[in-house]
């Protein structure tokens, strides 16, 4: 516990270096991706951010050793199956400096060993960062070992990938499609895909107008976030439903949302429609959202299942048994009723930090937290039994 507050501590303390450091990164880079510019910056309030997931960690229970099923066999041995490390855990991001905080701090506390391989955007936030653990396990009689950076170009880490210098355990890369499909391509031990977002919200015709509203727009406040809103579907039944259309439409424009249209939305609503379906399978990372038009749940549920990433999806509407429909037949990570999508995190669904968001469904589903970065091991204990 004491090591978690040492290090909320050692970032406060640095708290102006972290971020005249970071100032360094934002200002080197050149890439005109204004979700990654969004992601790599570390102000004040994400220092912040930083310090309480490490006091989160302090209070947090050792999810090592922890016994999941105990069974006596016929023949007198006693069998237990507990939570075990996985060993050595390799996580590849891009531009978030927080992630060195959360993903190291996970990763200690269960029993791994963490290999950060950060972009080269936030290399020097990332190193002081790293300097900063280091000081945590140093002060503490723990080995530096356990937080170990890689300053591998990609060359180097495809290198790494497929053929590792140490042992590594598990792999999760944490960015974009394109980081997400070279890992898969290149490596050789398992991987957990933290995956797009392209998270749907439906209207459907029992909705809540003004909450209708409400989530849509906090779903499209953090443009750089995989928990971000990209498509609406609004039921064709919906009651007043242009008038609704075009209030959405004012307000997300009043937030320099680029609002595009399905055949039927763009020609009601005077919007660019979009060119091609494959728009619907699309992570924005950007100021645009797309509204459609949709007949029914059942037909939002199969649209949501083919184009969505898989992340998170929501519903609006007053009607309890619509709701349960939606929820128990569409196949993203997290799915809501009358709420927004931005609580698809960590933090917000009470597992303080995270080392990602899994759109995998093996071996968890949704935000990783420190309770899901073990794995399970079996000790069965006897006197001498045979079979």
């Amino acid at each position: 516990m004491l090591f978690y507050l040492t290090m909320a501590e050692l970032l406060d303390k640095e708290r102006e270096a972290i971020i005249n450091i970071n100032k360094k990164d934002l200002e080197e880079y050149k890439g005109d991706d204004i979700s990654m510019f969004d992601r790599l910056k570390a102000d004040n309030k994400k220092v912040d951010e930083m310090i309480a997931a490490a006091k989160h960690l302090a209070s947090q229970k050792d999810p090592v050793g922890v016994e999941r099923f105990s069974f006596k066999h016929d023949n007198g041995m006693q069998v237990y199956n507990k939570t075990a490390s996985f060993g050595t855990v390799l996580i590849i991001y891009e531009s978030r400096p927080d992630v060195t905080v959360e993903a190291a701090g996970i990763a200690f506390k269960s029993g791994n060993k963490i290999l950060l391989k950060g972009g080269k955007e936030s290399l020097n936030s990332n190193l002081k960062i790293v300097e900063l653990w280091h000081q945590a396990l140093f002060q503490h009689n723990a080995s530096p070992e356990w937080v170990e950076y890689l300053q591998f170009n990609r060359a180097e880490t495809q290198a790494f990938l497929e053929r590792p210098t140490q042992k590594v355990d598990l792999i999760v890369p944490r960015g974009g499609e394109r980081l997400i499909a070279f890992v898969k391509k290149h490596a050789t031990c398992p991987v957990i895909i933290s995956g797009r977002g392209n998270n749907f919200v439906y209207v459907h015709k029992e909705a809540d107008l003004e909450i209708a509203i409400d989530i849509i727009l906090n779903g499209k406040s953090k443009i750089s976030a995989c928990n971000a809103v990209d498509k609406v579907l609004i039921d064709e039944k919906l009651p007043n439903k242009e008038a609704f259309v075009n209030k959405l439409i004012s307000k997300l424009n009043s937030t320099k949302i680029e609002v595009l249209g399905d055949a039927i939305v763009s020609k009601n609503h005077n919007l660019k429609e979009i060119l091609s379906n494959e728009v619907w399978y699309e992570e924005f990372l950007d100021y645009k959202i797309v509204i459609g038009q949709i007949a029914s749940n059942e037909d939002a549920i199969a649209m949501i299942n083919k184009y969505a990433g898989g992340h998170s999806s929501a519903i609006i509407t007053k009607n309890i048994d619509i709701a349960k429909l939606f929820m128990q037949n569409v196949d993203t990570a997290v799915v809501y009723h009358n709420a927004s999508t931005r609580f698809t995190d960590g933090g917000q669904l009470g597992l303080g930090g995270e080392l990602a968001i899994s759109t995998d469904k093996l071996h968890q589903r949704g935000p990783i937290g420190l309770e899901h970065l073990v794995t399970n091991k079996w000790y069965v204990h006897g006197n001498g039994q045979t079979r």
